[in-house]
This record gives structure tokens, C-alpha cells and sequence, in this order.
């Protein structure tokens, strides 16, 4: 679909396997996710053995190491996946993001050899379900001000507290959670992440499938700990206190990945508007033969290019190692404020349609909201950017 709308530009990281990969991943999507959307949209969540054929195409942890059952990829292979999702209309609503780009990468980077090999290659099969619980009811991006508690009674760590907005929640087998196991010295020194199997779990309960404004086909839960026992090996590392470090080491594949999403999502919204003024007629010729409509889409096909080449160059950096936190938050806060522009300016291109949602144009507006709030705040980008001035 790139090459649709920039038939002249290559991304710059891309070869002849990735290529491959993405004519799999387009075969793979057209006939085992695509064709459920409705169905997933409508019962609020994804079919749980959709994450088993995941599993079957190699599609989860691709980016893993193949000797923790992974595809043994890099972020690139993880970008196509997630470029590929976003361009078969799925998007956000598999959360193939939270799970394979962001859990398995906690549990690659920081994990025991013992927690690698017992939790990544059920993962990469689609047998566990990764999710991470950050969010409280009455903490967002603070996450020094999480009140989840793991307290060590015994040889048991004890955890109480409750986690929102969790994305996989209802379908997530392993869920880290972040939780104070400390009241000592600083608030950042007293967080870890603490890893539950949920199967049959005491204590354990997931909470009602919250109702969104977009991606209804993502499960999306509130979680619920009172006395959950687990063990101590079960703190990712196996040493308390190293939770916020984790997180914030992270953030910046996170953010890019947000990022990746938002762009393959501004193509894909001027490449159906194209279409669809292409066909519709008005006063006697069609859409696309008024100025307006020519200058509207030339202004958002620039603008998703120029989204695409910064994008690219961050993909770059990230597979080089040298993706810093600010110029990660730039691309999250920056594309996904362009996808919801974009976005809302190609649903004008619709007239009324646009606000029909059998037409994909509005699925993508209100999917698109999210990504302003998600990954941190896109205020919280700015506030992290304004940092290095």
C-alpha cells in the first residue's frame, strides 16, 4: 500500500526478505483477520485462537531470538507486522503491539534466563497472552504514584490493587504488573514489575470489557488483585525495585512503534479517499476534479510522507541502538496528532458517508483518538521534549 501512494520512495531499512515477509503478512491478514473484523468489532474483542494462528504464521515476537522461540527479527520485521496490520483495516483492535513489541521485549531485556525460556516461547505461540497493567483508576502517566502493592509476607509475594484500561486484559495468560514492593527511599526505587499467570489464579479477577470509542475489537479490561500470592522469581529480573527503570528503558520502542501505526494509518486514509473522490460525482464531475479536493489530499499525501521519512529515520536509529527518549517522543506526540488531522480531513472528502461506519474512513477517526492518549499522553511528549531545550 506504500507503494501505492509513494511509488518513487522505498523506506530506506527495507530489503528483499522484508519484502517477503510483507507480501505473507498482506496473504495472512487478508484471509485470517480481515475477513472476522466485524464479528470481533461486534462482540468487543478478537477470537482467542486468533492469537494461535498468530503464533502458526510466526507473527508474534518476531523480533525475539529464536532461542527463546522467536523469529529472531528486529524492529524492522516488527514494523512490517504492525504496518501490515494497519493497512488490512485491523489495526489496533489485535493487540499484537502490546504483546509482541512491548511485553516479550520487557521479558527479553530484562528477564532471568529461567523467566526466557518459561514465559517467551509460549508467547511466541500464541499459548500466553502477554499484557501489561500500568494504569490505576487514579493514576495515568504517573507511574511513580501507582498504589498496587506486592508486599513480601513469607515466602509469598502478596499483591493487592487494580489495574484499567489493559489492553488484551480479558485475554492476557501473563500479565506484568506494575507495583510498589517498597516504601523506602525514592517513589522510583520502590516500583517492579511483577509477573501473574493468571490461569486459575486466587484472588485474580478481570473485570468488565470496557466499552470504547474506537477499537472495539481490542479487549480491554480492568483487572482486579486482592491477596494475589506469587512467588518472588515471579519480579521480572528477580530483583525488586528495578520496575520504573524498566519501563522508562523501554519507552522509546514503545512510542516508535505508536508512531509506526499512525503513519501506516495516514496512508492508508488518503489512499481510500483517492479512491472514493476518484468514483464520486458532484455537480456534474467527480470529487477529485475539484481544486479543493486535489489540494486537500496533495496537502495530507505530503504530510503523511514527510510522517513516513522521519518515521523512517527513527526506525533506523532503533535498530543502530542509538533511539533516544525525546526524538521517540517527537514521533509519537507528532504522528499521531497528524493521523487524527489527516484522518479527519479525508472524512470530509466522505460528505455523509464519512460518518457511516460501514465506511472504513470511520472506523479509522475514532480508532485514531486513542493514540493521542495511549503510550503516554501526547502532553507528556511535549513536557519530555521540552527537556532537552
Amino acid at each position: 500500500m506504500t507503494a501505492a501512494l509513494n511509488a518513487d520512495y522505498t523506506s530506506p531499512w527495507e530489503n528483499e526478505e522484508l519484502s517477503i515477509v510483507r507480501g505473507q503478512m498482506r496473504k495472512f491478514m487478508d484471509a485470517e483477520f480481515a475477513p472476522h473484523l466485524e464479528d470481533w468489532v461486534k462482540q468487543g474483542k478478537i477470537d482467542r485462537e486468533a492469537w494461535n494462528k498468530a503464533g502458526e504464521a510466526g507473527i508474534n515476537c518476531v523480533s525475539i531470538p529464536e532461542e527463546y522461540g522467536g523469529a529472531g527479527g528486529d524492529f524492522r520485521h516488527e514494523t512490517v507486522v504492525m504496518e501490515e496490520l494497519e493497512y488490512s483495516g485491523v489495526g489496533g483492535h489485535f493487540g499484537h503491539a502490546v504483546h509482541s513489541t512491548i511485553v516479550s521485549h520487557y521479558v527479553n531485556a530484562y528477564g532471568t534466563e529461567e523467566q526466557k525460556h518459561r514465559w517467551l516461547p509460549k508467547m511466541a505461540t500464541g499459548e500466553m497472552v502477554g499484557a501489561i497493567a500500568m494504569t490505576e483508576p487514579g493514576t495515568g502517566s504517573d507511574l511513580q504514584g501507582v498504589r498496587t502493592t506486592a508486599k513480601l509476607e513469607g515466602n509469598q509475594l502478596v499483591l493487592n490493587g487494580a489495574k484499567t484500561f489493559i489492553t488484551n486484559g480479558h485475554h492476557a495468560d501473563l500479565i506484568f504488573v506494575v507495583a510498589k514492593t517498597s516504601d523506602d527511599g525514592k517513589p522510583a526505587d520502590n516500583i517492579s514489575l511483577v509477573a501473574i499467570e493468571a490461569e486459575g489464579l486466587e484472588g485474580f479477577r478481570r473485570g468488565r470489557n470496557l466499552e470504547k470509542m474506537g477499537l472495539k475489537g481490542s479487549d480491554t479490561a480492568e483487572l482486579f488483585f486482592d491477596d494475589v500470592k506469587v512467588p518472588p522469581e515471579n519480579i521480572l529480573g528477580g530483583q525488586d525495585g528495578q520496575g520504573f527503570y524498566q519501563l522508562m528503558n523501554q519507552l522509546p520502542q514503545e512510542r516508535l512503534a505508536i508512531a509506526v501505526g499512525a503513519v501506516a494509518a495516514m496512508e492508508r486514509a488518503v489512499l481510500l479517499t483517492a479512491e472514493y473522490v476518484k468514483e464520486r460525482k458532484a455537480f456534474g464531475q467527480r470529487l477529485m476534479d475539484f481544486q479543493n479536493t486535489k489540494f486537500v489530499l496533495a496537502e495530507c499525501k505530503t504530510e503523511a510522507h514527510i510522517a513516513r521519512c522521519f518515521v523512517d529515520s527513527c526506525i533506523e536509529r532503533h535498530v543502530a541502538g542509538n533511539l533516544d527518549t525525546a526524538t521517540a517522543s517527537m514521533a509519537k506526540y507528532w504522528c499521531s496528532d497528524k493521523q487524527n488531522e489527516i484522518i479527519d480531513r479525508c472524512l470530509q472528502m466522505f460528505g455523509g458517508y464519512g460518518y457511516m461506519m460501514e465506511f472504513p474512513i470511520a472506523r479509522m477517526y475514532t480508532d485514531a483518538r486513542v493514540q493521542k492518549i495511549y503510550g503516554g499522553a501526547n502532553e507528556i511528549m511535549k513536557e519530555v521534549i521540552s527537556r532537552t531545550l
